[in-house]
Protein backbone atom coordinates (compact mmCIF):
# COMPACT_ATOMS: atom_id res chain seq x y z
CA UNK A 1 0.00 0.00 0.00
CA UNK A 2 1.20 3.42 -0.85
CA UNK A 3 2.02 6.14 1.74
CA UNK A 4 2.44 9.80 1.64
CA UNK A 5 5.64 10.74 2.98
CA UNK A 6 7.44 14.04 3.85
CA UNK A 7 11.23 14.65 4.21
CA UNK A 8 12.60 17.57 5.70
CA UNK A 9 16.01 17.89 3.78
CA UNK A 10 18.99 20.49 4.23
CA UNK A 11 22.28 21.37 3.82
CA UNK A 12 25.17 24.04 4.66
CA UNK A 13 28.03 22.30 2.37
CA UNK A 14 27.57 23.26 -1.41
CA UNK A 15 24.26 23.37 -0.70
CA UNK A 16 22.56 24.31 -4.01
CA UNK A 17 24.59 21.36 -5.57
CA UNK A 18 23.78 18.69 -3.23
CA UNK A 19 19.86 19.64 -2.84
CA UNK A 20 19.75 18.97 -6.78
CA UNK A 21 21.77 15.71 -6.11
CA UNK A 22 19.68 14.49 -3.75
CA UNK A 23 16.56 15.37 -5.78
CA UNK A 24 18.03 13.58 -8.25
CA UNK A 25 18.59 10.22 -6.54
CA UNK A 26 15.74 10.21 -4.48
CA UNK A 27 13.53 10.14 -7.44
CA UNK A 28 15.08 7.28 -8.37
CA UNK A 29 13.57 5.20 -5.76
CA UNK A 30 10.34 7.30 -4.45
CA UNK A 31 7.85 9.35 -6.87
CA UNK A 32 8.44 13.23 -5.74
CA UNK A 33 5.39 15.16 -5.87
CA UNK A 34 6.12 18.59 -3.96
CA UNK A 35 9.03 20.69 -2.89
CA UNK A 36 8.49 23.41 -0.36
CA UNK A 37 9.99 26.82 -0.62
CA UNK A 38 13.58 26.78 0.40
CA UNK A 39 14.73 28.91 3.27
CA UNK A 40 18.53 29.94 4.81
CA UNK A 41 18.33 29.90 8.45
CA UNK A 42 21.64 29.97 10.29
CA UNK A 43 23.29 26.84 11.50
CA UNK A 44 21.89 25.57 15.38
CA UNK A 45 24.14 25.81 17.98
CA UNK A 46 27.46 26.49 15.34
CA UNK A 47 27.34 30.25 14.52
CA UNK A 48 30.59 29.73 12.73
CA UNK A 49 29.05 27.43 10.08
CA UNK A 50 27.69 28.40 6.75
CA UNK A 51 24.09 28.70 6.79
CA UNK A 52 22.02 25.91 6.11
CA UNK A 53 19.19 25.65 3.37
CA UNK A 54 16.23 23.08 4.24
CA UNK A 55 12.76 22.61 2.68
CA UNK A 56 10.52 19.50 3.13
CA UNK A 57 9.45 17.29 0.32
CA UNK A 58 6.23 15.53 -0.46
CA UNK A 59 6.41 11.96 -2.06
CA UNK A 60 4.82 8.83 -2.10
CA UNK A 61 6.19 5.36 -1.73
CA UNK A 62 5.31 1.19 -1.02
CA UNK A 63 8.40 0.83 0.84
CA UNK A 64 7.84 0.35 4.21
CA UNK A 65 9.53 3.23 6.52
CA UNK A 66 12.32 2.03 8.08
CA UNK A 67 13.38 1.00 4.36
CA UNK A 68 12.58 4.57 3.61
CA UNK A 69 14.88 5.97 6.28
CA UNK A 70 18.05 3.22 5.37
CA UNK A 71 17.68 2.19 2.49
CA UNK A 72 17.06 4.86 0.72
CA UNK A 73 17.97 8.05 2.82
CA UNK A 74 20.77 7.12 4.65
CA UNK A 75 22.02 5.68 1.27
CA UNK A 76 21.44 9.21 -0.82
CA UNK A 77 23.83 11.17 2.09
CA UNK A 78 26.21 8.64 2.28
CA UNK A 79 26.35 8.80 -2.05
CA UNK A 80 26.23 12.08 -1.54
CA UNK A 81 29.15 11.79 1.47
CA UNK A 82 27.69 12.72 4.27
CA UNK A 83 29.72 11.19 7.18
CA UNK A 84 27.60 10.41 10.29
CA UNK A 85 29.84 11.54 13.80
CA UNK A 86 28.41 11.74 17.26
CA UNK A 87 28.77 15.82 16.36
CA UNK A 88 24.71 16.42 16.16
CA UNK A 89 25.51 20.08 14.44
CA UNK A 90 28.34 19.08 12.33
CA UNK A 91 28.33 20.94 8.62
CA UNK A 92 26.60 18.24 6.05
CA UNK A 93 26.58 17.89 2.75
CA UNK A 94 22.97 16.62 2.66
CA UNK A 95 20.43 15.80 5.48
CA UNK A 96 17.37 13.76 4.78
CA UNK A 97 15.16 12.89 7.39
CA UNK A 98 11.77 11.00 7.17
CA UNK A 99 8.95 13.41 9.26
CA UNK A 100 6.23 11.86 8.15
CA UNK A 101 5.03 8.52 7.28
CA UNK A 102 1.53 8.60 6.26
CA UNK A 103 -0.71 8.69 9.23
CA UNK A 104 1.63 6.13 11.41
CA UNK A 105 3.00 6.52 14.78
CA UNK A 106 6.22 4.57 14.77
CA UNK A 107 8.39 4.98 18.01
CA UNK A 108 11.35 2.04 17.78
CA UNK A 109 14.65 2.76 19.04
CA UNK A 110 16.34 3.58 15.33
CA UNK A 111 13.07 5.50 13.72
CA UNK A 112 10.75 8.11 15.20
CA UNK A 113 7.89 9.03 13.39
CA UNK A 114 6.21 11.85 13.29
CA UNK A 115 10.23 12.90 13.27
CA UNK A 116 10.25 15.39 17.03
CA UNK A 117 12.35 17.89 15.34
CA UNK A 118 9.05 19.17 13.28
CA UNK A 119 7.73 20.80 16.71
CA UNK A 120 10.70 21.94 17.50
CA UNK A 121 12.05 23.61 14.09
CA UNK A 122 10.45 26.48 12.26
CA UNK A 123 12.74 25.44 9.00
CA UNK A 124 10.94 22.34 9.22
CA UNK A 125 7.18 23.25 10.41
CA UNK A 126 6.94 25.96 8.17
CA UNK A 127 8.02 24.35 4.79
CA UNK A 128 5.77 21.50 6.13
CA UNK A 129 2.58 23.23 6.40
CA UNK A 130 3.83 24.94 3.38
CA UNK A 131 2.49 21.79 1.67
CA UNK A 132 -0.08 20.13 4.10
CA UNK A 133 -1.78 23.49 5.53
CA UNK A 134 -4.28 21.39 6.76
CA UNK A 135 -2.07 18.53 8.12
CA UNK A 136 -2.61 17.36 11.76
CA UNK A 137 0.25 15.05 13.03
CA UNK A 138 -0.25 11.78 13.62
CA UNK A 139 -0.51 11.38 17.56
CA UNK A 140 -1.45 15.39 17.82
CA UNK A 141 -5.55 16.52 18.14
CA UNK A 142 -4.83 20.04 16.98
CA UNK A 143 -3.45 20.67 13.51
CA UNK A 144 -0.12 21.64 13.32
CA UNK A 145 -0.86 25.80 12.50
CA UNK A 146 -2.60 25.49 15.47
CA UNK A 147 0.11 24.19 17.43
CA UNK A 148 3.42 26.25 19.00
CA UNK A 149 6.56 25.21 17.53
CA UNK A 150 9.42 26.11 19.69
CA UNK A 151 12.33 27.74 17.17
CA UNK A 152 10.88 31.25 16.03
CA UNK A 153 11.09 31.62 12.23
CA UNK A 154 12.26 35.41 12.38
CA UNK A 155 16.13 33.94 10.87
CA UNK A 156 14.21 32.16 8.02
CA UNK A 157 15.02 33.54 4.68
CA UNK A 158 12.84 32.36 1.84
CA UNK A 159 15.11 31.59 -1.76
CA UNK A 160 12.81 31.73 -4.16
CA UNK A 161 14.77 31.79 -7.59
CA UNK A 162 16.58 28.26 -5.91
CA UNK A 163 12.98 26.97 -5.21
CA UNK A 164 11.71 27.67 -8.86
CA UNK A 165 14.82 25.95 -10.29
CA UNK A 166 13.87 23.09 -7.92
CA UNK A 167 11.00 22.65 -8.50
CA UNK A 168 11.91 23.05 -12.51
CA UNK A 169 13.93 20.45 -11.87
CA UNK A 170 11.30 18.41 -10.02
CA UNK A 171 9.19 19.00 -13.68
CA UNK A 172 12.10 17.39 -15.74
CA UNK A 173 11.82 13.67 -16.41
CA UNK A 174 15.38 12.09 -17.48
Amino acid sequence: MSEIIYIGVGSNIEPERNLFQALDLLRQRIRIEALSTCYRSPALERLEQADYINCVWRGVTDLDAAAVKFSVLREIESAQGRIRTADAYAAREIDLDLLLYGLHCIHSSCLTVPDPDIMRRAFIALPLLELAPEITLPGMRLPLAQLEVSQPNENLVALHDLTTKLKARLQYEP
